[in-house]
């Protein structure tokens, strides 16, 4: 059977171009499940979802597929008073967003001594096999690997190889997988040149100053405004293990800007949570 083995993108295909504004519809109602559902422990009205969807341009009919897609997968389930539809969050989707919360802190909690330790993943795939590898890189790169090779995976967080497999599981790729952890022998291509091979971090730290000027260059004006801007803020936050894999200090540059970036994120966002949140309840309220 004939393999290919170019089922990778390259590190300027994940971080170039930062893009503004809030994700897909099923991003932003992850992000009203995780923000806002979730620690209050109550159901939420579907006319509140769909306020919060077209306060960040989310069109009405694009937020109700979305709806309707996270009840089929299980996420959501249907909690009807009377002719009103509102929503209960599931265990499964309350341990989809856990795992996510815990993904988006590591970022910032990287920085720790590092082992050298690396889970290295050798994945071929057969041409049959293409729609796959988007997905392969999604789930890969969710959990903070990189490609410095086609096929060739590595990642600097050994407690995430169990999710790995995971992932590699789900797609039915074991069979096409050769999977160890690693260290550096100290000769051959340098640790720091195969972060650059597999991690474009230049365009990293350039997406992160694009969003700091964003976020910090908004100007509230009353609840409502804080509401949907805490809304996109937190929502780009969510994104960021996406093309963030969180690497230890030992990898990064000495002049790295994205720690503090982030620090100036998570500062704007406990600004305006106290009072996105009193809106939301007010919303609700008024809804019910």
């Amino acid at each position: 059977m004939k393999e290919d083995r170019t089922a990778t993108a390259s590190p300027a295909e994940s971080a170039a171009a930062p893009r503004i504004g809030p994700g897909s519809a099923r991003s932003v109602l992850l992000t009203l499940l995780g923000e806002f559902v979730h620690p209050s422990h109550a159901p939420t009205w579907t006319s509140t979802l769909l306020y919060a969807f077209a306060g960040v341009g989310i069109a009405e009919k694009a937020a109700r597929q979305a709806i309707a897609r996270a009840a089929a997968a299980g996420w959501i389930e249907n909690d009807r008073d009377g002719r009103r539809a509102a929503w209960r969050m599931t265990e499964r989707a309350t341990h989809l967003i856990s795992e996510g919360s815990q993904r988006v802190r590591s970022i910032r909690t990287a920085t720790a001594a590092w082992k050298g330790e690396w889970v290295v993943l050798h994945i071929t795939l057969p041409e049959s096999r293409r729609a796959d590898r988007l997905r392969l890189y999604r789930a890969l790169s969710w959990l903070g690997f990189g490609s410095p090779r086609p096929g060739l995976w590595i990642g600097p967080h050994a407690d995430r190889a169990e999710a790995a497999r995971a992932a590699v599981e789900q797609l039915d790729l074991a069979g096409n997988t050769v999977a160890f952890n690693a260290q550096s022998l100290g000769f051959g291509v340098a640790e720091r040149e195969l972060v650059a091979q597999a991690w474009d971090l230049d365009a990293l730290s350039l997406h992160y100053e694009v969003l700091v000027q964003h976020f910090r260059e908004l100007r509230p004006r009353d609840e409502e405004d804080v509401f949907f801007a805490h809304i996109e803020l937190v929502n780009a936050l969510q994104r960021l293990p996406s093309i963030d894999p969180g690497l230890p200090a030992a990898l990064l540059p000495a002049d790295w800007q994205g720690t503090r970036a982030g620090e100036r994120l998570d500062e704007l966002r406990a600004k305006w949570r106290a009072t996105a949140h009193a809106h939301w309840r007010k919303v609700q309220g008024q809804s019910g």
